[in-house]
């Protein structure tokens, strides 16, 4: 995985952090399809080292994990300042067709932008987002692709106490930077 090239534009683009380290990731399910298509070699791995590379407990060598901060609307108003408030790019991979491609960890932890969240995600909201993902692709509307999910060993606290979790994906406004691309 290739350092983000995001991360080369002004600071003020993003933060630099780290994702906050989990206490016993497991692999719950790895999307081998996906894998393939980014050309992601985790033949070489067992369960236990793909659950701390998916949870960000072990990261990708040359990684330059950031949180993006952008512009958009909010709750019917422009807000000049957002920012992913628990999604940390951890880099950019290009794929089997030379497409550069971000990899991001949703739910690993606080950023300058949680705006008074936690940063983590539940496993329900990981599940339904993995799946409803994919079923998206397999209708052909591009969106984000999932590829791993992982449990984290801890909980969160929503209206109830439930299992941490944290989705690996790719997110789809990744795919229109060619070979030719930064």
């Amino acid at each position: 995985m290739n350092p983000s090239s995001y991360a080369s534009l002004p600071e003020r683009f993003f933060a630099r952090i780290q994702p906050t380290q989990v206490a016993a990731p497991r692999l719950i399910k790895l999307n081998q399809v996906l894998a393939s298509d980014l050309d992601l070699d985790v033949h070489g791995f067992d369960a236990p080292a793909l659950a701390n590379l998916f949870s960000g407990n072990l990261l990708p060598q040359g990684s330059t994990p950031i949180a993006m901060a952008y512009a958009g609307h909010q709750f019917g108003h422009f807000v000049p300042q957002l920012g992913d408030g628990r999604a940390i790019l951890i880099g950019e991979m290009r794929d089997r067709s030379g497409v550069l491609r971000d990899i991001q960890l949703k739910g690993c932890g606080r950023t300058p932008y949680s705006r008074n969240g936690d940063g983590r995600a539940a496993l329900g909201p990981v599940l339904r987002e993995y799946l409803v993902s994919e079923a998206m692709h397999g209708l052909g509307i591009p969106a984000t692709r999932s590829l791993a999910a992982v449990t984290t060993g801890e909980t969160v606290q929503r209206e109830t106490t439930q299992p941490g979790a944290i989705l690996t994906r790719r997110p789809a406004g990744t795919c229109c930077r060619s070979r030719s691309s930064p």
